[in-house]
C-alpha cells in the first residue's frame, strides 16, 4: 500500500474537551511583566494563576492531608522504636 494513498487519521478536539482535561488535572500559568523606561524598571508584576475544578482541588487537599498523617505516623513509629531499643 502506498503511503500517499493511506488515509490520515485526524482527531478533532473540541474546546469543551480541552477545558474538561484542564479542569480535571489542573494547570498553573505563571508570568512576569516588567514595565520600564530608559532601562529603569518602574513596575514589576508577577502573576500566578491556578486553574482547576473544585473537585480536583479537594482531591489534592485530601491527598496532602493523608501524606501528612502518614508522615506523623512514621515519625511516631520511629520514636517508639528508639524507646524500645533504649530499654
Amino acid at each position: 500500500m502506498d503511503m500517499d494513498k493511506m488515509p490520515l487519521k485526524s482527531e478533532e478536539v473540541t474546546l469543551l474537551e480541552i477545558l474538561d482535561r484542564v479542569l480535571d488535572k489542573g494547570v498553573v500559568i505563571s508570568g512576569d511583566i516588567v514595565i520600564s523606561v530608559a532601562d529603569i524598571d518602574l513596575i514589576y508584576l508577577g502573576l500566578r494563576v491556578l486553574l482547576s475544578s473544585v473537585e480536583t482541588m479537594e482531591k489534592m487537599k485530601r491527598g496532602e492531608e493523608l501524606e501528612e498523617e502518614e508522615n506523623e505516623v512514621e515519625v511516631g513509629n520511629r520514636g517508639s522504636v528508639k524507646n524500645e531499643q533504649s530499654n
